[in-house]
């Protein structure tokens, strides 16, 4: 049940909608037996005419026995399902608050339709825990010892039958199908998966798909996935459907054994005859509260299964104490020690005995050819990744140790790709701060080369402006932020010569006092950098100032002359 651990936590959080809710199922569980096993006995009696006044008796236990159970019925269902509601709500929280720190790292694990599969499917499969799993065995195991003391007193092989009833439909049956569900539980999680990730392809895909007229093809590959859940799907309720006819078929036959038995007892006189009725009604009622126990594997082990698949997440990405914040006021030191990386499920190493270092308040640019592993040490620094070897050192601490918010709350950051929320300029440039005044947002614009309306609308994913407007736009919204280091990912490759002079004017103007790493595929305009690293095949090829690099005449001066003769021709 380890694989349940995190979910029984926050079930145990609601204890007083549980024992409320258990109070009332024995009531509602405990009427219904009183009230058909009063109906046998008030048959058995009118049978021999008794004064009206027995019958009276009888009749009125019957009306509190029907109401007893109606009220007790209502309150069970009100109070398990108000637990039910609010544990599911304290688990999609208890998953968020563990998700969000990982989450730049966890999309590069996990394709997104098999996170939305885990995140909406898995936590609603989940939702049937105490429902399904952790509270029926309770209530039934109360019901049934509280019958099986009551039935004694009348008979002890009654007694005895229906204990081992209990024992049938509660243990062995539920038990039995328990092994044969699990491979068909895993089958059909991985099937649901798989259709959530053809399903999120086929939408994110599907302009490309059609422009390279692979629509059909794809199409087929969603039907063939739809087919497989629903076979599975298909497999999995046959299966609940044979627990269930087996449970129930056990049921009945306990009742056949219980009215063969007490008409033996009858005949032998170790029974009174009026009584007979009465158990055979208590031993057909009785049971009604086993038939949750038919499903109980089901659910189990799709609860199980859900828990683990959703908690994996996070706990394959806990991999720091993170017990320390960055410190905001002071421009940051960076110091990186023989630092290898690769990423999940790659052979080659992205990044390898990298060491680097970036003092305080210096302006470092990285440069080199595409899939040198400039982008992948720029995610080190911002803890979308760890290091899978090596040291990377803030301001004298371990990374590890860097709760991740901090860095990211203590960073201006433009990557290669930004997102840009529906709505109008001034919102998706309060991002960096709700409490920015409208001159404050004008003049950065100013600076970046855009002559924006504040209420100018933003489609989704900036649909509406071109690769050079939303780059300017993301560097404004890091103008705004103003924080004490700037990580900027190739911030103007959609921009022109021109403006991208004016706006590193403006960020070195911003950012004197700052520590800036730029990375950077143009070589141009790095002479006012402290200092230059070149990266090459995911190694350090050379480091240092831009004049030293170039009397050097290693391989930032063969890319310079590269450079200088593409733009001459």
């Amino acid at each position: 049940m380890k694989e349940l651990k995190e979910v029984i936590r926050l079930v145990v959080l609601e204890k007083r909608d549980i024992v409320l809710s258990i109070v009332f199922g024995f009531l509602a569980g405990m009427s219904a037996v009183g009230l058909f096993g009063a109906s046998g006995y008030l048959i058995s009696r009118a049978a021999l005419i008794p004064p009206l006044y027995a019958l009276t008796v009888l009749i009125a236990f019957l009306k509190l026995f029907g109401f007893a159970r109606a009220l007790g019925r209502y309150a069970e269902r009100y109070f398990s399902h108000r637990a039910t509601f609010t544990i599911l709500s304290n688990l999609r929280l208890a998953f968020y608050k563990k998700l969000e720190p990982h989450a730049p790292r966890i999309f590069q694990k996990y394709r997104s339709g098999d996170l939305l599969s885990r995140i909406v499917g898995d936590v609603e499969s989940l939702q049937n825990f105490f429902l399904r799993v952790y509270y029926p065995p309770v209530v039934l195991v109360i019901i049934f010892l509280g019958t099986i003391v009551f039935t004694s007193i009348f008979s002890i092989s009654v007694a005895i039958v229906l204990l081992l009833g209990l024992v049938v439909t509660g243990l062995l049956i539920p038990a039995w199908y328990t092994v044969k569900q699990r491979k068909l539980a895993s089958r059909l999680r991985h099937a649901r998966g798989e259709l959530s990730t053809e399903a999120a392809e086929w939408l994110y895909g599907f302009r490309d798909l059609k422009i390279y007229q692979q629509l059909d093809d794809r199409k087929e590959k969603l039907q063939q996935s739809s087919d497989d859940y629903i076979r599975e799907d298909e497999r999995d309720s046959r299966q609940v459907l044979s627990s269930h006819s087996w449970n129930t078929f056990a049921t009945l036959l306990v009742s056949w054994i219980v009215t063969g038995l007490g008409a033996i007892l009858v005949a032998e006189g170790d029974l009174n005859g009026l009584f007979l009725a009465m158990l055979v009604m208590i031993s057909l009622t009785v049971f009604e509260n086993a038939a949750p126990m038919a499903v109980l594997p089901s659910h189990l082990d799709d609860s199980k299964r859900a828990s683990e698949r959703l908690f994996s997440i996070v706990e394959e990405e806990d991999r720091g104490s993170a017990t320390y914040n960055l410190d905001g006021e002071l421009a940051p030191d960076i110091q990186v020690s023989n630092v290898s990386y690769r990423f999940p499920d790659e052979e080659r190493e992205a990044l390898t005995g990298v060491t680097v270092s970036i003092p305080a308040g210096s302006k470092t640019a990285i440069v080199g050819a595409s899939g040198s592993g400039k982008s992948t040490l720029l995610q080190l620094f911002m803890k979308f990744q760890l290091p899978s070897s090596g040291e990377l050192m803030v301001n004298g601490m371990d990374m590890k140790n860097l709760s991740e918010e901090s860095i990211w709350a203590n960073s201006n950051v433009v990557l290669q790709e930004n997102h840009y929320f529906y709505g109008t300029i001034r919102e998706n440039l309060q991002l960096a701060g709700e409490d920015l005044s409208d001159e404050e947002v004008e003049l950065v614009l100013n600076e970046v080369g855009l002559e924006f309306d504040l209420d100018q609308p933003v489609f989704e994913k900036g649909e509406n402006l071109s690769g050079g407007e939303r780059q300017r736009l993301s560097i404004a919204r890091a103008f705004l932020k103003g924080k004490r280091l700037w990580l900027l990912d190739e911030p103007t490759s959609s921009v022109d010569a021109l403006t991208e002079r004016m706006i590193f004017d403006h960020l070195y103007e911003r950012a004197s006092q700052d520590t800036v790493v730029l990375i950077s595929h143009r070589l141009s305009g790095l002479e006012k950098m402290d200092q230059i690293i070149v990266m090459a095949e995911g190694k350090v090829a050379e480091a240092g100032s831009y004049d030293e690099l170039m009397q050097k005449q290693g391989y930032f001066y063969e890319m310079k002359q590269i450079e200088k003769n593409i733009f001459s021709t």
